[in-house]
């Protein structure tokens, strides 16, 4: 991509229209948006959304916006630092975060969240702050484009450095990016990435963090269904969780996706449930929409057990 491009061009914003009318009617008709079915026993207020990792790292706003319509899905998590087609970057002016802001509010796709790369286990003190400092930006054009939190990761021990130095210093570096999203009305969301990610670990660390606007952000990983089992470990951190999770390939029956399903709608969870994938397929809006169909298969499961 181009560093015209990284900076988004007000003709990027204009170039396509979007279907609005038509996606505000089926959202009103999604069980992924809404109660579905009478005889439901739970009012899960979960939904679905979409990350743009890989399937959508070469759509451009009003072309993610049109996709989504079409896929009748209402949530997505921009991915940011990998200079993908939305341009949502640091770099963006005043004006184009308000364009970005504008052409989300204006279509009936929420815009979730930034998924970011920000790491906070380097024992190079630099490398630490420059993470906290870069946060704290994300922080702010999540503010400024509308949405709603930033994702970060841990993320992972190092050689030579004590595993609770870095449990302890990942939970200091919580609190002040979270201090810092309180002041913003935006959320942190520690993602269950890395070998810092598994489910004991993340509880560890939230027990150095007292900033209410830090949340874990699950990340549907079969190691969590090691040990004890996957309820045993979902019910260390649910308490702790932010508003929004990663789902994959929901085809995939390594990881017990009915299981995290009806154990979310028990709780009334009322988060996003972010679609990232990167399977090879021949269309990526048809495949949204599988994938789409399957999760409000296992909602309306949940609501009905």
């Amino acid at each position: 991509m181009s560093s015209e491009a990284k900076v988004l061009p007000r003709r990027a914003f204009l170039s396509r229209g979007i279907c609005v009318a038509a996606g505000a009617a089926a959202a009103a008709a999604l069980p992924s948006c809404h109660l579905a079915g009478t005889g439901a026993k739970h009012r899960a207020q979960t939904r679905f959304g979409f990350t743009t990792y890989q399937w959508g790292r070469d759509w451009d706003i009003p072309t993610l916006i049109a996709n989504c319509c079409k896929a009748e899905v209402f949530g997505v998590e921009l991915r940011t630092s990998q200079s993908y087609a939305h341009g949502v970057e640091l770099e963006l002016n005043t004006q184009q975060r308000r364009e970005v802001k504008k052409r989300f509010a204006d279509s009936p796709i929420t815009l979730v969240g930034l998924a970011t790369s920000e790491r906070f286990d380097s024992p190079d003190t630099a490398e630490l702050e420059k993470a906290i400092e870069n946060t704290k930006a994300y922080i702010a054009l999540s503010k400024d484009v509308g949405s709603s939190g930033v994702r970060v990761f841990p993320n992972s021990f190092h050689e030579g450095v004590p595993r609770e130095q870095t449990i302890e210093q990942i939970g200091r570096a919580m609190n002040v990016v979270g201090a810092f999203a309180a002041d913003y009305g935006q959320q942190v969301r520690l993602e269950a990435h890395g070998n810092v990610g598994e489910l004991p670990t993340l509880k560890a660390i939230m027990e150095h963090v007292d900033q209410t606007s830090v949340g874990l952000k699950l990340n549907s990983a079969t190691r969590d269904t090691q040990g004890e089992g996957f309820e045993h470990n979902f019910n260390l951190v649910k308490g702790l969780l932010g508003d929004t999770l990663h789902l994959h390939n929901l085809k995939d029956a390594e990881f017990p996706y009915q299981l995290q399903m009806d154990l979310l709608v028990k709780m009334g969870w009322t988060g996003w449930q972010l679609l990232e994938v990167s399977d090879k397929v021949p269309d990526r809006v048809a495949a949204l929409i599988e994938q789409r169909q399957i999760w409000d298969r296992m909602l309306a499961n949940s609501m009905n057990a």
